[in-house]
């Protein structure tokens, strides 16, 4: 199949099918009646399979949020950052100590919202770089943190933490896990039950390709208890719109203790459907093929790739600018060849391109927009032989 038309490739917010957009588009319904409840039950039921956590009935008064995993989803209407803020404000007092280790711009925003909160041991690595193991289990060793939070999927620097092994470390030293997977849920495979996650946060404009503005998270029932221990004990940090307890005296009934993003949940809802019909695996796979053509094409023409060889995300590649070339060449890229790749952020803005490989992007919009790359390069002086792009992602 050829793709024709504009390719947007960006890391997120991806591109949105044509049922989710006509989801948004229905008629605004009130919030209290059975008729948005009724969405809440599916929205919820297509979370926990996002969430990769045991089913659950899509209907009303079902406890669509929760199932035998002793997991329940909650909406946030706010983006992925609101939701992440909303597990740490409820999660900890301000005398808490937790472990936030960091390689990226995301990572580093996750510390920014605990300092807010709680005490931070800040393991700042360069960005890029994997993290060192070794020194985080030195630090959990000593018993002192309440718990680790990391960014699973680094879109800055197009890195995924090794999870897995970091789960493992807080078990064997009693220490919580909580995991920023917005740009990782729904797209590279996420294991809450497994790791023993105590929280996982998923933005819906990301792997999912929702719309933006609206996110999620799973708890487990320890992360609750904590919540509501707090709660009682009438220490905690202080939140009104971010109040999990209020969220959760709402759960059941299918509802939001505030006025919902109700169109929007209508959107992720459908999106969500779509990612139940190609399966959790299905899209895993569809994004790793997709990252690891990238990868082979552009290494194989001499580009460098910003992140460690062994942690290369599949929802976002990371690749230098070679000598000579800067951002002018994703201008051109958008205004002669409309096509759309992001830049970096920080200290390697201008330096480098981001390559999104999530959501529902097909393989032909993948290679079309490959071949346009190339041909942007070629026009800015850049010497490029001719390879055929769509071999990589055979």
């Amino acid at each position: 199949m050829t793709h024709e038309g504009d390719c947007f490739l960006v890391p997120g917010p991806v591109r949105m099918s044509e049922n989710c957009l006509q989801a948004m588009a229905t008629p605004v319904m009130t919030a209290r009646g059975p008729e948005f409840r009724e969405v809440m039950a599916g929205l919820n039921s297509g979370l926990r399979h996002a969430f990769n956590l045991s089913p659950s009935s899509p209907s009303m008064k079902s406890e669509s949020w929760s199932g035998e995993d002793g997991y329940k989803v909650v909406v946030v209407s706010g983006s992925g950052t609101a939701a992440m803020e909303m597990v740490i404000a409820n999660r900890f007092r301000n005398n808490d100590l937790v472990l936030v280790a960091t390689n990226g711009k995301f990572g580093e925003r996750v510390a920014a919202i605990c300092e807010q909160y709680c005490n931070v041991k800040h393991l700042k690595y360069e960005w890029g770089r994997e993290f060192d193991l070794g020194e985080m289990e030195l630090l959990l060793e000593r018993r002192c943190y309440e718990a680790v939070l990391i960014c699973h999927n680094e879109t800055s620097t197009g890195i995924t933490q090794d999870a897995e092994a970091i789960a493992e470390m807080c078990k064997r030293n009693e220490t919580g896990f909580i995991l920023d997977g917005i740009t990782s849920v729904g797209g590279i495979p996420v294991h809450p039950a497994e790791w023993n996650a105590e929280a996982v946060v998923v933005g819906a404009q990301k792997c999912t390709a929702g719309p933006s503005g609206i996110a999620a998270i799973a708890v487990n029932s320890h992360f609750i208890d904590r919540v509501q221990t707090i709660a009682k004990q009438g220490d905690g940090n202080p939140r009104y719109y971010l109040d999990l307890i209020a969220a959760l005296k709402k759960g059941d009934d299918d509802q939001t203790p505030w006025t919902p993003a109700i169109n929007l949940a209508m959107g992720w809802s459908a999106a969500l459907e779509n990612l139940k019909h190609e399966t959790n695996e299905g899209r895993w796979n569809r994004c790793q093929k997709l990252a690891s053509g990238v990868r082979k094409l552009f290494t194989d023409l001499g580009f460098t790739l910003l992140a460690d060889h062994g942690q290369r995300s599949n929802t976002v590649t990371a690749i230098m600018y070679p000598d000579g070339i800067d951002d002018s060449w994703r201008s051109t890229l958008k205004s002669t060849y409309n096509t759309q790749v992001i830049g970096a952020q920080d200290h390697l803005k201008g330096k480098m391109f981001r390559v999104g490989s999530m959501g529902e992007t097909p393989v032909s919009e993948m290679v079309e927009g490959c071949n346009r790359m190339l041909a942007c390069f070629r026009e800015l002086g850049h010497d490029l032989p001719e390879v055929d792009v769509a071999s990589y992602f055979a």
